[in-house]
């Protein structure tokens, strides 16, 4: 007598299959939304890293310049960089939007060649090399300064036995305290 064996075909049904695709569709694509979402926050962190090195470099530039200057002009909301008759008197304020100076190469007979910054009313900051004749600006679009903040000088009116270096800082409100920045 022969005994015949049912032999059972081994492997996947079309089901099996198909949720086997889809679960491996599922995990890849929770996989690429999370690869997807990383690499948008490395972008975002070297964007305002890069922001911040500009802002910086911008600032340390500046206090370069103003620690070699002299003849400082500090200018209220009142004065005009337009007037140069006004360039060649040192002038301190307690708070002022903009700082003219003599560069330590300059000239001081001649105006043409003073440097000024200057904080915009939206929040811009912009220098000029050549007595405030025309700007560039500094700051990226997307840094606002807050344009309340200014220039203070303190001593650059010169009297005869003064020869101190003038205080000059740049003052910015944080929360509740005032917080200087020396240059």
């Amino acid at each position: 007598m022969f005994i015949k064996f049912l032999k059972k075909e081994s492997g996947y049904t079309i089901i099996e299959t198909m949720i086997a695709v889809s679960i491996f569709l599922v995990v890849i694509m929770s996989g690429m939304g999370a690869l997807l979402n990383a690499n948008l926050l490395h972008r975002k962190s070297q964007d305002i890293r890069s922001i911040l090195d500009n802002l910086n470099f911008v600032m340390e530039d500046m206090s370069r310049s103003l620690r070699t200057g002299y003849n400082y002009q500090c200018f209220t909301p009142a004065d005009s960089l337009l007037s140069p008759a006004t360039l060649d008197i040192p002038e301190s304020c307690a708070s002022g939007w903009a700082i003219v100076f003599e560069v330590s190469e300059g000239n001081p007979a001649t105006f043409d060649d003073q440097w000024a910054y200057y904080i915009s009313s939206d929040g811009k900051i912009f220098k000029s090399i050549d007595g405030a004749n025309s700007f560039i600006q500094l700051t990226p679009d997307e840094v606002i300064v807050n344009p309340i903040s200014g220039f203070s000088v303190l001593g650059a009116e010169p009297p005869a036995a003064n020869t101190q270096q003038p205080l000059i800082y740049r003052r910015r409100f944080h929360k509740d305290c005032w917080i200087y920045k020396w240059l």
